[in-house]
């Protein structure tokens, strides 16, 4: 099993090749769920452009939210929401992500890489929290 370093970084490759930041979480987070990986993505796809809540909230932290929610199975609680974001803040303070980009879309993503690195951290620390990743 990847420590959550070597899935954060490969979360930031799969933004380098043209995820959005939901997609790239999901996708470096896949192989803990027994989902399958197109689900995944048409899930992650509808977090991402659907009911404008990429207007609140990062989509690298709304993939982690649904990622931990589907390790659940499906029953991610509020209670572990709060935990992410709470986690999230701690790394990078950012919330919002007020343009939808990514893949298919034909829009340059944002430059920073930080956001899809942070949600997969904050995943580790609060969903699976024995991990002992660094």
């Amino acid at each position: 099993m990847m420590d959550k370093t070597d899935r954060a970084e490969m979360a930031v490759e799969y933004k380098h090749s043209g995820f959005n930041c939901c997609q790239a979480v999901v996708k470096a987070l896949a192989d803990l769920l027994e989902t399958e990986e197109e689900t995944l993505q048409m899930l992650a796809s509808g977090f991402a452009v659907g009911m404008g809540c990429m207007e609140a909230t990062c989509g690298a932290l709304i993939g982690a939210v649904m990622t931990a929610g589907l390790l659940k199975e499906g029953k991610g609680s509020v209670m572990t929401a709060r935990g992410l974001l709470s986690r999230f803040q701690e790394y990078c303070g950012a919330t919002l992500c007020k343009e939808l980009k990514g893949k298919d879309t034909g829009a340059v993503l944002c430059e920073c890489d930080d956001c899809v690195r942070n949600a997969v951290r904050a995943f580790y620390d609060v969903a699976i929290p024995d991990e002992k990743g660094t």
